[in-house]
């Protein structure tokens, strides 16, 4: 009996390890978020977002007020009871009324920003909005993420998402997260190579573009957002979306906030755990 009290506190240390080892990242296409964005609006998005441990943003306005607006987000997550930091990329170049910028939010207790984010520098004349990364560190390991917005479909983001299964290479001491609005879906073959190195999509079949007015119960319409992860590296743990357009009166009204909705993973980054606690139930 004493055995058996000792086997269950292990396995209970075990997964305590294993919970406090996972990490929350949410993706989101703010579309135009900017001077526009109401007070209202901004801590809409703020409660939405707060759950998360770090945030990618794209679709963050060039120009004045998209720095401003995500100040105000950060800000409003400060309100909520855990303290956030953030980052704002430079202007991508870009085409002309393509340029954007992104954003970092995260919480400060529970991953370190590890050294400056910056835009991609590798593909800058073959990608219209260079992707933007950082590096993130949490309980020792490091992962960066690779926020990312391609080009609309009708003008073929295929012929500038191929040079993603480059990035690896350019960066083989990186454990690479892609992540944000690819305007294709993950079951296109531009994602091919990614997946033949053993990176995988978070979703599949899964919708994140929202339609202009619901048709019966649907309310979604494109596969575009998604997060690509290298499976060799890290456990997919949980994963979801957030259905905004269910918080509002109609379809117009959600649309002022994005016509994406937020895509969210969970990851686990204790492979000493697993492995631990593997051996354990064998025996």
């Amino acid at each position: 009996m004493k055995k058996l009290h000792i086997l269950f506190f292990i396995l209970f240390l075990f997964s305590n390890n294993l919970l406090i080892a996972q990490v929350k990242i949410s993706s989101w296409n703010l579309a135009n978020f900017g001077k526009t964005k109401t007070e209202t609006e901004i801590n809409y998005v703020a409660e939405v977002l707060r759950d998360f441990d770090v945030v990618a943003l794209q679709e963050v306005v060039a120009g004045y007020g998209g720095s401003q607006a995500v100040a105000k987000l950060a800000d409003a997550l400060n309100r909520k009871g855990a303290k956030w930091d953030y980052v704002v990329s430079d202007p991508t170049e870009s085409t002309p009324y393509a340029t954007e910028r992104y954003a970092f939010l995260w919480k400060t207790a529970k991953v370190k920003g590890v050294r400056k984010a910056g835009l991609d520098q590798n593909y800058v004349h073959e990608i219209d909005r260079e992707p933007y990364m950082m590096d993130f560190s949490y309980q020792g390991k490091t992962f960066t993420l690779v926020s990312f917005h391609a080009i609309p479909k009708k003008k073929q983001p295929e012929t500038e998402i191929k040079y993603f299964k480059f990035l690896p290479g350019h960066y083989p001491d990186k454990n690479l997260i892609f992540l944000g609005d690819f305007n294709v879906p993950q079951s296109h073959t531009v994602f091919n190579p990614l997946k033949k190195i053993g990176y995988k999509p978070v979703f599949t079949d899964q919708k994140t573009t929202m339609k202009m007015k619901c048709v019966g119960e649907e309310c979604l319409a494109s596969e575009y957002d998604n997060i690509f992860y290298n499976s060799n590296e890290l456990h997919l743990v949980n994963c979801g979306v957030v259905l905004i357009y269910k918080n509002f009166p109609d379809m117009k009204a959600v649309r002022r906030i994005s016509d994406h909705i937020p895509v969210w993973a969970e990851f686990d980054f204790s492979t000493e755990g697993k492995e631990g606690q593997m051996l354990l139930l064998e025996k």
